[in-house]
C-alpha cells in the first residue's frame, strides 16, 4: 500500500536548530489525493529532507536492552518499517533515519506494472484505518536492485517480493525476485497474502504453499548469499488454514512468518464513510485481529519459527503485546500516517520501559512470555538472543 505522513496532528518533535518545515508543507499535502501526497512526501525524503522531521532522540544509540541477533543479523531495536511506504527503494536509508531498527521496501514485482485503477487508497481518520486496494504497483525489480547496490549500507534492509498480476507461473516471478534481490537484500519475503492481487491468497492453501516454497528455498539455497526467507500471511485464515500453514512452514524450514497482511474483514465499529470501500484495511481496527493470529501461530509453530508481529502498533503497550505474544520483531506503517514518525521514538523508549518493569533483560526474553504463563503451553524453543557484550 502507498499513503502519506500528512496528519495534521502528527505530533512530530523537531531539533530545535532545525527549522520545522512540516508545518509549511502539511496544508499542501493536505490538499493532494492521498497518493499524490504520498509521491511528494517521498520524493522529499528523496532530497534529504527527513532530517527536519526527526528530533534529536531518534538519532541516538538504541537502549542495549533492545537488540538482538536473529538470522545472523544484529537488529539495534525491534521496531521496523512494514512494507508498502517504500514500493522501489527510493528512501530506505531516509525512513531508517526516523530510528527503525530495520526497514522493508517492496512489495516489488519482477516486471513493472502500474496496479489496480485509482482511486484505490482511503483514509479512515475516525477509525484510525487505511483502507487500500493499489494492487502490486511496482516500478520492477532491476529499479529497485539498482537502488539498493547504491545504497550506504548502514541498516537491516528487506525486500518484499511479489509477482506479476498477469503471471502464470509464480513460482517463477518469486524466484527472480529471489535470484535478484537476494544480493543485496538482509532478508526476503514472499507475499502470498496481498487481497489485492486476484488469486494471490490461494497460494497459502496448503498444497500450493509447499509446491511454492520448496523451489524458492532450493533458489534461495543456490544464491550467492543464503539470505533469510520469510513469508507474509494474511489475518483472514480458518482454523485449519493456520494448522496447515504452520505445518508447511515448519516441515520446509522457511525462516520466519510476518503476521499479517491487511484485511478483507470489516470489524463492528467502524465509523469512517470510507469503510464501506473494498480493499485491505490495516490500522487500529486489525490490531486485535492480528495479535490473535500472532499468538496462534506462536503456539501451532511451538516457538521454533521467528515471526515478525505486524497490524495495528500504534503505540509501545500495542509493540509489547506483539512481542509477548510471540513476535521477535514488530512493524507498523499505518500509524505514522496518524502519529508522525516521532511515533518511533516513543515505541522504542515505552517498550524497553516495559521490559524493563516486567523484569526483562533483553527484548528475546519476553518474546512469548503470554503463551508461556498460559495453561498447557509448550517449551520454546528460541530462535533470538541478545547479542553478546
Amino acid at each position: 500500500m502507498s499513503y502519506d505522513l500528512t496528519n495534521p496532528y502528527s505530533g512530530i518533535r523537531m531539533q530545535p536548530a532545525m527549522p520545522n518545515l512540516y508545518p509549511l508543507i502539511r496544508p499542501v499535502l493536505r490538499r493532494l489525493a492521498p497518493e499524490a501526497a504520498h509521491a511528494v512526501t517521498v520524493r522529499a525524503l528523496e532530497a534529504g529532507l527527513g532530517r527536519f522531521m526527526t528530533d534529536r532522540a531518534a538519532r541516538q544509540p538504541d537502549p542495549p536492552i533492545l537488540a538482538q541477533r536473529l538470522w545472523g543479523l544484529d537488529f539495534p531495536n525491534p521496531v521496523g518499517l512494514a512494507a508498502g511506504f517504500d514500493k522501489d527503494a527510493r528512501v530506505a536509508e531516509a525512513m531508517r533515519g526516523f530510528g527503525f531498527g530495520f526497514v522493508e521496501i517492496g512489495t516489488v514485482t519482477p516486471r513493472p506494472q502500474p496496479g489496480n485503477p485509482k482511486p484505490r487508497l482511503f483514509r479512515l481518520e475516525e477509525d484510525q484505518a487505511i483502507i487500500n486496494r493499489m494492487g502490486f504497483n511496482s516500478g520492477g525489480l532491476d529499479a529497485a536492485i539498482d537502488r539498493l547496490h547504491r545504497r550506504r549500507h548502514t541498516g537491516i534492509v528487506g525486500v518484499n517480493l511479489g509477482k506479476n498480476r498477469d503471471s502464470g507461473d509464480a513460482v517463477a516471478d518469486y524466484a527472480e525476485g529471489i535470484r535478484q534481490a537476494a544480493a543485496v537484500a538482509d532478508y526476503l519475503v514472499v507475499n502470498v497474502s496481498s487481497p489485492n492481487t486476484p488469486g494471490l491468497r490461494d497460494l497459502q492453501r496448503r498444497a500450493s504453499l509447499q509446491g511454492l516454497l520448496v523451489p524458492l528455498l532450493r533458489t534461495r539455497d543456490e544464491s550467492r548469499r543464503r539470505v533469510p526467507l520469510l513469508v507474509k500471511i494474511a489475518p483472514d485464515l480458518t482454523p485449519q488454514e493456520r494448522e496447515d500453514l504452520a505445518l508447511v512452514a515448519i516441515n520446509t524450514g522457511i525462516d520466519g512468518l510476518i503476521v499479517s497482511n491487511t484485511t478483507v474483514d470489516r470489524p463492528v465499529g467502524l465509523v469512517s464513510p470510507y469503510a464501506v470501500k473494498s480493499g485491505g484495511l490495516s490500522g487500529r481496527p486489525l490490531f486485535a485481529a492480528s495479535t490473535a493470529l500472532l499468538a496462534d501461530m506462536y503456539r501451532l509453530t511451538r516457538g521454533r519459527l521467528a515471526l515478525i508481529g505486524v497490524g495495528g502498533v500504534a503505540s509501545a503497550s500495542e509493540a509489547y503485546q506483539k512481542i509477548r505474544a510471540g513476535a521477535c520483531l514488530v512493524q507498523l506503517y499505518t500509524a505514522l500516517v496518524f502519529a508522525g514518525p516521532s511515533l518511533v521514538t516513543d515505541i522504542k523508549e515505552g517498550v524497553a520501559e516495559l521490559l524493563r518493569a516486567d523484569g526483562f533483560r533483553s527484548v528475546a526474553e519476553a518474546v512469548g512470555a503470554r503463551a508461556a504463563h498460559s495453561p498447557g503451553s509448550s517449551e520454546r524453543v528460541g530462535v533470538a538472543h541478545a547479542p553478546s557484550s
